[in-house]
């Protein structure tokens, strides 16, 4: 479900550039808004107590987390933070550059858990593990799309004052 948040995203931001919103103009800023729509709802799972079962929650973050690392609990709100970090600077322009590129590191340094949790087979929200076969896709999408919009965006120049006489 979460990639075709980002897909249908990024195909309704750029629809709205097309009808004229000048901000979706291209598909890279469209992809970027998608991507923080996104990670706003995936970060969401990091901080929901385990007695919500109607979505991934808490619990079922921490257990994604590979037995090798220490502080499970503390690493999955540190990624829910750092997630929705990357989602706000993907939404500034000036910030868009950087904020792809951390999130490329991020992903990167997700891998494992997410390659955990399909090899554990941990279940989220009561349901089943994501298998293998769909977590790297969707791993690979991100990055691809996180890369994308790195590489396509310009660092914004700094606003000239003028100045009147």
């Amino acid at each position: 479900m979460i990639p075709l948040v980002l897909i249908l995203g990024t195909a309704g931001f750029r629809a709205l550039g097309a009808l004229g919103v000048r901000r979706f103009t291209t598909w890279p800023v469209a992809a970027a808004h998608a991507m923080a729509v996104m990670l706003v709802l995936t970060a969401s799972a990091h901080f929901v107590p385990a007695s919500v079962t109607v979505m991934p929650n808490h619990a079922d973050m921490v257990r994604m987390v590979p037995p090798f690392l220490p502080y499970a609990d503390a690493l999955v709100y540190l990624t829910g933070v750092l997630e929705l970090l990357g989602a706000a600077g993907l939404l500034i322009a000036a910030t868009r550059k950087p904020a792809a590129y951390a999130l490329t590191a991020l992903f990167v340094g997700l891998l494992p858990a997410n390659i955990h949790a399909a090899v554990a087979h941990v279940p989220f929200a009561g349901g089943e593990a994501t298998p293998l076969w769909q977590r790297i896709p969707e791993q690979v999408l991100y990055l691809a799309v996180a890369l994308w919009v790195a590489r396509t965006s310009r660092a914004t120049a700094p606003v000239k004052e003028e100045v009147y006489a």
